[in-house]
């Protein structure tokens, strides 16, 4: 999470690094060490020096030994299909002053050491190789012994290990891959009774090639008795396969450096604490745009398939739907600069090196090279040049939808803001646009529609809400509250803050409720533990992610006066967060006041999953006065709640598929025998027919499509859209008894003016 501004990082004094042409690349002479406080006012940075040693021989001694043993195993095997990668210069230095940065500044303050490279290694292997099925316990352990040398690797800005044990990943996918198609000529028999353990994640490293071979006959027989349920014969099936290699082999062979040097990086940042992240150039791109929610571009969505960059949906009020000359589908197979410029071929491209040539400058132009959806591979290209232009990615923004719940007679509007993430655009407020894009000012605008059409309450859908900018939470809380206090923060030197909403008055004095599952995270818990704190609103849903901390995002390059984009960004951990009751969602999450069924095992997804997390604690309450008690209410309608949901076939239906999912997911097998799958799908499809196919878009086998054996790439894009939009138009079972809920409030306001007095903030109260 971003804090209210980008970390601004101030150089005094000067710094210089230099470069070896061969061997390693050191730091010469002095390096930049930071230290920082950080309040609600200002962050400033001191800078201090420090001069670092060359490469120990214990170190180079293992690293000689890994690199040969490589050479020794690549010698003996098939000639890699893709190349072999090596670290740069500029990427051991990024490692070496990130370092530096986190190990200084980071909130645990965790020292870079033999312990960490340990944690380091084993991240970076879960990285590669997350379901073990391309290492062998005999390739972990002839790794083993750069266990504890990855500390070294990063402070001494040499980064063969990691890389080596990359290109050894390589070889091992090559190889699965290699074994996988010989499987397909000798088929299966699938009247054998065996099964299939799908999620590998906590199992042992195969011990050997047999059991290794042995896991992925399985692999593969699952794979074809998948296609083989679907109805494709076996022709059909070795050649979606045969495909399916061929593009993992594709996947394989446009990795790069950069690729690595982040996987690496990671692992690393990861090590210390769940939320702290490194991005390289690209990545840093991605992750502004996502908290501006606008880009410079033609207006296009862009997936990649069988080696094209196709067309999977164009945006509204972007230059290429205004074009009129595209639509879904079509294939852009080359891209220009200027009207006159060059065309670049991008067949077999990454689609993120493909759409890097085609974003650029605002008003600039750009050719794009297009074969048609309907042509064969041969058919005539069009070159259609188009001006770049601000795309507003408005999907991503807060949007509004009234649900009208009857109540006897009585007919209740319920105003839904559904928000995806708490959003800035950072750069534009900071240049003192007034009209920057932020969560905030949306929903505000939001809510001002919602009061002139009239609805009851307002429910605040923050579902799948990941978090995003700590300013915006603060802000949006504000919008709810008259003024007062809404997050504590305490940085690494133990110091307390209290951030407040300072604005008096509220944009919402009604009945309000918030909507939350497993995935809402950070700013989404901050906004609704206030609003549930202050008494402001009813929380309903799942327990939330329990993410309590805050991290900042800190720009290698400004830091050092970079004029050129080099060493990338950290998104680091710089405090954790505390209501304003003093506790933390930390771990627990937020608890609804108002529970739904969850569909997630916390022990697999949310902050109670992570091993290093940091523990639950408490601290001093802020000083605030609730705007709402909602003790009499809540009991109140959880009896309302239970009876209904108790006749409602939707809600029973859908708490019957979680609970199902769950024992599935549990089970963590699945047969291999024909006959025995077939009986399962026909339980299945006799459930979803008694159920009348009525699914939540929040349950896990949502609008339910019946298995195809395919992977996501490999579905006709018609298909793919026209599931989507069976998916957006399903009914939502949760929003639903949510809107209800609040209807039920507003009908107990209504009758008794007690409760009124309670639950609504005096503004409210006329």
């Amino acid at each position: 999470m971003k804090g209210q501004n980008r970390l601004r990082w101030l150089q005094r004094g000067e710094h210089k690094h230099t470069r070896k042409q061969q061997g390693n690349s050191l730091w010469a002479g002095k390096i930049i060490a930071l230290s920082h406080f950080i309040s609600k006012q200002s962050q400033a940075v001191s800078i201090m020096r420090n001069t670092f040693s060359l490469p120990g021989l214990q170190m180079q001694n293992k690293l000689l030994w890994l690199l040969l043993w490589i050479v020794q195993v690549t010698a003996l095997s098939t000639a890699l299909a893709v190349p072999q990668l090596e670290p740069r210069i500029d990427q051991a230095q990024a490692a070496h002053l990130s370092a530096e940065v986190l190990t200084r500044h980071h909130y645990k303050q965790m020292s870079l050491n033999d312990a960490l490279s340990s944690v380091i290694f084993d991240n970076y292997l879960k990285t590669l190789d997350s379901e073990k099925i391309f290492f062998l316990q005999s390739d972990i352990n002839l790794f083993s012994p750069t266990r504890t040398s990855l500390d070294d690797a990063i402070l001494h800005e040499d980064l063969r290990i990691p890389y080596t044990i990359f290109n050894r990943y390589q070889l091992s996918v090559e190889e699965r891959i290699a074994y996988a198609r010989t499987l397909l000529n000798k088929g299966f028999n699938f009247k054998e009774h065996e099964s299939y353990q799908y999620n590998r994640k906590s199992a042992a490293w195969p011990q050997s090639e047999q059991e290794l071979n042995d896991l992925w006959r399985k692999r593969v027989k699952n794979d074809w008795l998948r296609l083989k349920l679907a109805g494709k014969d076996d022709k059909a099936i070795r050649d979606t396969l045969n495909k399916r290699y061929d593009k993992m082999l594709s996947g394989l062979s446009k990795i790069n450096g950069d690729d690595v040097f982040q996987y690496f990086m990671n692992a690393y940042t990861t090590a210390i604490d769940p939320h702290t992240s490194y991005f390289g150039k690209r990545a840093a791109e991605e992750f502004d745009i996502s908290m501006k929610l606008s880009l410079v571009g033609i207006g296009a969505v862009l997936q990649e398939k069988d080696e094209y960059t196709v067309i999977r949906e164009l945006v509204a009020g972007g230059p290429a739907l205004l074009s009129g000359k595209f639509k879904a589908g079509d294939r852009i197979v080359g891209v220009g600069q200027g009207k006159d410029g060059a065309i670049v071929d991008v067949m077999g491209w990454r689609i993120d090196d493909t759409v890097a040539l085609i974003r650029g400058a605002e008003d600039s132009v750009v050719l794009i090279d297009v074969l048609a959806a309907e042509a064969g591979p041969d058919g005539q290209h069009k070159v259609i040049p188009l001006v770049r232009k601000k795309i507003s990615l408005d999907k991503q923004a807060a949007k509004k939808s009234i649900i009208e719940v009857k109540d006897g007679n009585t007919t209740r509007r319920i105003g839904v803001i559904s928000l995806p993430g708490f959003y800035q655009d950072f750069a534009a407020h900071q240049k003192g646009d007034k009209n920057f894009k932020s969560a905030t000012r949306d929903v505000s605008r939001l809510l001002e529609e919602l009061k002139k059409e009239n609805v009851d309450s307002v429910l605040m859908d923050l579902r799948n809400n990941g978090g995003g900018s700590l300013a915006e939470a603060i802000e949006l809380t504000g919008l709810f509250i008259d003024k007062g206090p809404v997050v504590q923060q305490r940085d690494s030197a133990g110091d307390i803050s209290v951030e407040s909403d300072t604005q008096p008055g509220l944009a919402w004095d009604g009945p309000l409720g918030v909507l939350i599952n497993r995935a809402s995270a950070s700013a989404s818990e901050i906004f609704a533990a206030a609003i549930q704190d202050y008494g402001r609103g009813i929380i309903i849903g799942e327990p939330s992610f329990g993410k309590g901390t805050v991290q900042s995002v800190i720009d290698l390059d400004q830091l050092v006066k970079n004029k050129t984009p080099e060493f990338g960004e950290l998104k680091m951990t710089i405090a954790q967060f505390f209501r304003i009751n003093g506790g933390t969602t930390q771990l627990r999450g937020v608890i609804p006041d108002i529970s739904f069924p969850s569909q997630i095992d916390s022990r697999d997804f949310g902050e109670s999953s992570y091993d290093n997390a940091l523990p639950w604690t408490q601290i001093k309450a802020a000083d605030y006065t609730p705007a709402g008690n909602l003790s009499d209410i809540i009991p109140l309608l959880k009896t309302i709640h239970d009876s209904r949901v108790s006749k409602d076939k939707d809600f029973q239906y859908l708490s019957e598929d979680i609970a199902e999912a769950n024992i599935e997911r549990k089970k963590n097998l699945i047969s291999l025998n024909e006959a025995d799958r077939r009986k399962e799908r026909d339980e299945q499809e006799a459930r979803i027919k008694l159920h009348g196919n009525n699914k939540s878009s929040t349950a896990s086998n949502v609008a339910a499509r019946e298995d195809d054996g395919l992977q996501s790439n490999e579905r006709n894009l018609d298909s793919d859209l026209a599931f989507e939009k069976a998916q957006k138009s399903a009914k939502d079972v949760f929003l639903n008894e949510a809107a209800h809920i609040l209807s039920d409030e507003v009908g107990l306001l209504q009758k008794d003016a007690r409760l009124s007095i309670n639950v609504l903030p005096k503004a409210a109260l006329h």
